[in-house]
């Protein structure tokens, strides 16, 4: 039961910081092909799109 609900908030957690991630390379300044193609890794490849965008991704132009 309790592996159940761990893996249930880890998931949830990878699903934000996804979400934040393609909010992140929407508001950059890439190219609009480059947003796609980073939107998709991230979307297809949670775990390792993630990481591969903080490592290499556009980031905001917000701050």
């Amino acid at each position: 039961m309790e592996f159940n609900m761990f893996s249930g908030i880890i998931g949830l957690i990878i699903f934000a910081l996804d979400v934040w991630a393609i909010a992140q390379i929407i508001n950059s300044g890439a190219d609009r092909n480059m947003k796609i193609i980073w939107v998709l890794v991230v979307a297809i490849l949670p775990v390792i799109g993630l990481i591969a965008w903080y490592l290499a991704g556009p980031k905001s132009n917000l701050g």
